[in-house]
């Protein structure tokens, strides 16, 4: 790199992949061999490109930055076609929606520091580029049984982990624990998820007896987390993608209870748009077609309260009947 080279015009990024992030091709180029290998973990490696990258990532680790944890919360802001995402004062990126272009600058312990790019830099940047190449990001948890995905969408404090750790533990694989990406391709509706930690919030733990005694990892907004990856630490299943059953809008109510309704295509569609991020016109156009076929699918309300593993048991169940009757009120 030139000397004054506030900009690093001349960094050099000479390790390459090529990967499929939620339905989509990306190309990653980087000189910093930890990030290929998280990339390789986050995302499903491609052989062969068969078509154009939808979108590109160029991320440089400078040597000589000495940024240290713990990272502060990520800034994110836009203007017009550019995004920028600072994660701390030595390590960004800048997005360029029009050209689905990624550069980034990290240190080289930021670039270490692999469930900090699952858990925050990688779910950033795909909900950053998401919308410029069609991909609807929900609000939402997903669970997986065979290839099939039930979606549990809902607003923070719904229950959405909570749950899918229930569903998990009665069989099912975690798609994603609180966004799941969703594509249409050519084998039609697809559900992504990114390999990161499932966040409890401290007062879930009384239902799992694997966490009663675990302390929390961290404080989040004022409030004690417990970050745990299911798959090494308990054993349970992980999945990658999946074709989406049902999604299930979850109404959580403070006495126990229990009741599954359908809704029209129109109400799930509604619920979907006051979730999503506002974006440029141009972009939610891109993002109808998958919308549409989303609401396609059977969706519904639950309302529910009390033990959040009765409660899993009995969607469980649900979802095996569908879409035969739904379940009654109790």
């Amino acid at each position: 790199m030139k000397s004054g080279d506030f900009f690093c015009r001349d960094a050099k990024t000479p390790l390459h992949g090529l990967f499929v992030a939620a339905g989509a091709v990306c190309t990653l180029e980087t000189n910093f061999e930890p990030i290929i290998e998280v990339a390789q973990e986050v995302f499903l490696p491609v052989e062969s490109i068969v078509r154009s990258a939808d979108f590109s990532l160029r991320l440089w680790v400078d040597s000589l930055s000495c940024s240290q944890p713990p990272w502060p919360k990520p800034y994110v802001r836009g203007l017009d076609h550019l995004v920028f995402a600072g994660f701390d004062s030595d390590c960004s990126t800048l997005v360029d929606l029009c050209q689905r272009r990624v550069l980034g600058r990290f240190s080289a312990n930021m670039g270490s520091d692999r469930n900090y790019w699952k858990a925050v830099i990688f779910p950033v940047l795909m909900s950053v580029v998401a919308a410029s190449i069609g991909i609807v990001e929900l609000h939402c948890s997903c669970v997986v049984k065979g290839d099939k995905g039930y979606l549990l969408a809902g607003p923070s404090r719904s229950g959405k982990s909570t749950l899918a750790m229930a569903l998990a533990r009665t069989g099912f694989a975690f798609l994603a624990d609180d966004r799941t990406f969703c594509s249409e391709g050519t084998g039609g509706l697809s559900a992504w998820g990114i390999a990161t930690s499932v966040k409890l919030r401290q007062e879930a733990r009384i239902w799992f007896k694997e966490l009663v005694n675990r302390k929390p990892t961290e404080v989040q907004d004022g409030e004690s987390i417990l970050r745990f990856d299911p798959e090494r630490q308990f054993g349970l299943k992980r999945a990658k993608f999946c074709e989406p059953e049902c999604l299930v809008f979850l109404d959580q109510c403070a006495q126990p209870k229990f009741c599954v309704k359908q809704i029209s295509p129109l109400d799930a569609a509604e619920r979907i748009d006051r979730e999503l991020m506002a974006e440029p016109p141009v972009m939610v156009e891109r993002q109808r077609n998958v919308i549409h076929r989303l609401t396609a699918i059977p969706c519904w309300q639950l309302q529910y309260g009390g033990d959040p593993v009765a409660v899993a048991r009995r969607l469980a169940r649900h979802f095996e009947e569908i879409p035969n009757r739904v379940s009654p009120c109790l």
